[in-house]
């Protein structure tokens, strides 16, 4: 198949692009840098440069390529901030908007067979059971501070699903964890657990789901290929409390324990969101992936995954 990647060059497209060109398909890899180019070269695929946010360019971009399928991992997230994350995710949010209504419109027009998008677990309703199937509400309830983000979660998913003239299908991954990833080598959550700076807030109940980068890549081969229409959680096997998960990763890395504080203090320190995320956000099944895509994780606890990362930093150390 002819595959279409914009956001060739972000943490997934890195893994992705080169599974899709092993597996015998033409790839071409979307960037807005032409600084860029040899990059998606050296992954392996074809380079494209255009402005995801300019619809002329993007519909000039598939308009020549023609591809059979398009991938949308388009993401370009700044210095988190769980008091402003909206802020922090503006420029993803419109690549989730605009950017995404300029691929589908520009897939329609060339008949585009597939059409595959990236969404975020952490968008399930903070109610009921601790791990969530793609049955379960979603995208409703967001804290104060990720309202303007799940919106844009929810544009991307409703766009895709309703696009008739093609197979949509969106992911919901996990957490990313790995290389190029901020909980990776040298990543931004790396460094603040080592030095401290990641509490556990109030009891620590909330649930996270996580995802290697790698794990998630495949999951995506495996959706271009056999995926139906609709939603697929790519997450691991084992959802975890975050008072379970993160002083396990402080350990691994060698770190002392993370502080733990009462909610009041962390929603001072991290507002509405932050204590949501740590006390009440749900987990996912990926269940359906299993068992639709033919897909199972290589690293199927995020026990091992962290060990590997702990390894990678050791070793950048």
């Amino acid at each position: 198949m002819k595959v279409f990647v914009a956001g060739a060059t972000g943490a997934i497209g890195r893994q992705l692009v080169p599974l899709l060109v092993g597996a015998g398909h033409e790839v071409h890899g979307m960037t807005h840098s032409t600084s860029k180019q040899e990059l998606v070269r050296r992954l392996g695929a074809e380079p494209v440069v255009a402005d995801a946010l300019d619809a002329e360019q993007v519909a000039d971009a598939v308009g020549r390529i023609q591809p059979d399928v398009i991938v949308h991992q388009l993401t370009s997230i700044g210095a988190m901030d769980l008091r402003h994350f909206d802020r922090a995710f503006s420029m993803t949010n419109r690549l989730r908007t605009e950017g995404t209504d300029h691929l589908l419109a520009a897939g329609r027009a060339v008949g585009v067979e597939r059409f595959v998008a990236q969404s975020f677990f952490a968008a399930y309703e903070r109610v009921g059971g601790p791990v969530k199937t793609e049955e379960d509400s979603f995208g409703v309830g967001a804290a104060t501070e990720m309202r303007e983000t799940v919106a844009a979660i929810r544009h991307v998913e409703e766009a895709v699903l309703a696009a008739s003239w093609t197979t949509g299908i969106v992911l919901r991954y996990g957490g990313f964890y790995g290389p190029g990833t901020s909980l990776g080598p040298g990543g931004e959550q790396t460094q603040a657990v080592r030095g401290r700076k990641f509490p556990v807030v109030g009891d620590g109940g909330g649930v996270w789901s996580f995802i290697h980068v790698a794990d998630a890549a495949e999951a995506t081969v495996a959706a271009i290929v056999r995926g139906r229409a609709g939603v697929y959680n790519i997450v691991d096997d084992e959802p975890a409390p975050v008072r379970e998960w993160l002083p396990a990763l402080a350990r691994t890395l060698g770190a002392r324990p993370p502080m733990r504080v009462p909610r009041f203090v962390g929603r001072l320190v991290t507002g509405e969101l932050g204590v949501a995320m740590m006390t009440e956000l749900r987990g996912a099944s990926n269940a359906k992936a299993r068992n639709e895509l033919g897909w199972q994780p290589a690293h199927s606890s995020w026990r091992e995954g962290f060990a590997e990362v702990a390894g990678l930093e050791r070793t950048r150390a």
